[in-house]
């Protein structure tokens, strides 16, 4: 079973909740989650207290969450308390900590109200506790899915963001001189000299906000590391908004909570925390690149230039010499078209584009999802003969190739039919985007001459403003709005 089977895992629930509570639950709501797969519900009786329900199917992860929960709660540390686990380690019960995370709190009340910047604060106190006052403590080897942020666990977030980021986007790398700095990213981190019990994903989304208090919810891959990782995780994150000047007060908030505890080194976290921002940023681009560029799940794309941007601005002030290559690249990448934030749109825009599917499907910045996707390669490539091979669907010699033969007017012919209703449609019910993608095998040829002859054809016939994007070959166009 690869995940959790819904009726199954509320009946192990129910039943562990009635053995806890010794009462039937006779009311269960699933608890929405955001990329983990474990899953949760929310069980009550009339009488008693709701409580979560958990379903996770590694054991282990499990084991860390309930160990580390009972560890920092013995501390004084804002955390669910775990009430019964199954017979299985599949399944247990926690308290219920209400549905208001500090996320919610942001998008409510905007990332410097008063309220998100006591709540910020409070969460700099609770984090610093969770350092400093657990030193000693901590059995690491229940820590999943490694012990330490060591250069193993680094390597794998910097290879995950190669991966499931960086070649979905076909972005060009040299795989030596990238792993070269992998390897030095790695060992820096490797080679902070103060490490607490770092809770890894610290930040809005995995708190929740119950009686005017912060709640540590997720920290079942907490592990040994540099403190100024989780700090970077909050303030950094994307989705958050925060402003440079409040980043910086987080930051300063910090290290004031974190100077009433002995063990703490302000040079080694000050000196460490550009490069955990670093890092950070670096993991949730492959997170997003995995859940969005991947899975194709919207809400994941959304992010995506929000966080680019926090890493140019990071990339301005810190230029990290020791890493040339890979500094070099991120910010190439800061300037990729597709990683851009949209201007606000007014009326239709129709963004098109051609790709190779080797590379994948061109990212959706709009957050919409949808769209066209055309596969061109039905039609007889010009790519097999050498005489057009260095050249684009864009040139003379290829274009009169493709229309010899009259294959790519009878594809593009049934193309506009589709798309012609679906841009008239659009414009009526007032929708502001609409994405058309044509892929071939190299994205060089037929997917280049379909996707201009289309953007050409749409901004002619109906005014509406087009952005072309020829991915394969760095060309953009914009068809303005007539």
């Amino acid at each position: 079973m690869s995940q959790c089977s819904d009726d199954i895992a509320i009946s192990q629930l129910r039943n562990l909740y009635e053995r806890f509570v010794g009462a039937d639950a006779s009311m269960v709501f699933p608890i929405a989650q955001d990329g983990s797969s474990r899953k949760y519900w929310r069980f009550q009786s009339v009488d008693n207290e709701p409580l979560v329900g958990c379903c996770g199917l590694d054991v282990r992860e499990n084991d860390a969450f309930i160990y580390l929960s009972g560890l920092l709660h013995d501390a004084g540390i804002n955390v669910p308390s775990v009430k019964a686990v199954s017979d299985t380690g599949q399944e247990y019960l926690q308290s219920d900590l209400g549905s208001l995370s500090l996320y919610d709190v942001i998008s409510q009340q905007g990332s410097t109200d008063c309220k998100v910047m006591y709540l910020a604060d409070k969460c700099m106190s609770e984090l610093a506790k969770v350092h400093y006052v657990t030193v000693g403590k901590v059995d690491y080897s229940r820590c999943f899915p490694r012990p330490a942020m060591d250069m193993r666990s680094v390597m794998w977030d910097l290879n995950y963001f190669k991966y499931c980021f960086l070649k979905p986007l076909g972005v060009m790398i040299d795989e030596d001189c990238l792993e070269r700095d992998f390897e030095t990213v790695a060992s820096m981190i490797d080679n902070v000299a103060v490490k607490v019990l770092m809770l890894r994903d610290f930040q809005s989304r995995n708190i929740m906000v119950h009686n005017e208090e912060p709640w540590i919810i997720d920290f079942q891959g907490a592990r040994l590391g540099p403190a100024a990782y989780d700090v970077a995780s909050f303030a950094w994150q994307a989705r958050a908004g925060f402003p440079a000047s409040m980043r910086h007060d987080i930051v300063e908030r910090y290290v004031v909570h974190a100077r009433e505890y002995e063990l703490f080194n302000e040079d080694d976290f000050r000196k460490s925390y550009p490069l955990c921002v670093l890092v950070r940023l670096i993991q949730v681009l492959g997170a997003y690149g995995f859940r969005g560029l991947i899975e194709r799940k919207s809400k994941f794309i959304t992010p995506i230039p929000d966080a680019v941007a926090l890493m140019a601005e990071l990339l301005t002030d810190n230029p990290m010499r020791e890493i040339p290559y890979l500094m070099n690249l991120l910010r190439r990448l800061c300037f990729h078209p597709l990683l851009q934030h949209s201007a606000p749109r007014s009326g239709l825009v129709v963004d098109v584009s051609s790709f190779s599917y080797k590379k994948g499907v061109p990212v959706d910045n709009s957050g919409n999802g949808g769209g066209f996707v055309f596969d061109c390669r039905a039609v007889h490539n010009p790519g097999r003969y050498e005489m057009y091979k260095p050249l684009t669907g864009l040139d003379q010699p290829v274009i009169e190739f493709l229309e010899s033969n009259g294959e790519i007017a009878d594809f593009l012919h049934n193309v506009y039919e589709l798309v012609d209703n679906a841009v008239d449609r659009y414009m009526k019910r007032g929708f502001t985007h609409l994405c058309v993608h044509f892929g071939c095998t190299g994205g060089r040829h037929r997917s280049v001459y379909s996707a201009q002859h289309l953007a050409e054809h749409i901004n002619s016939k109906f005014g509406v403003e087009v952005n072309l994007c020829h991915r394969e070959q760095g060309i953009t166009q914009k068809f303005p709005a007539r």
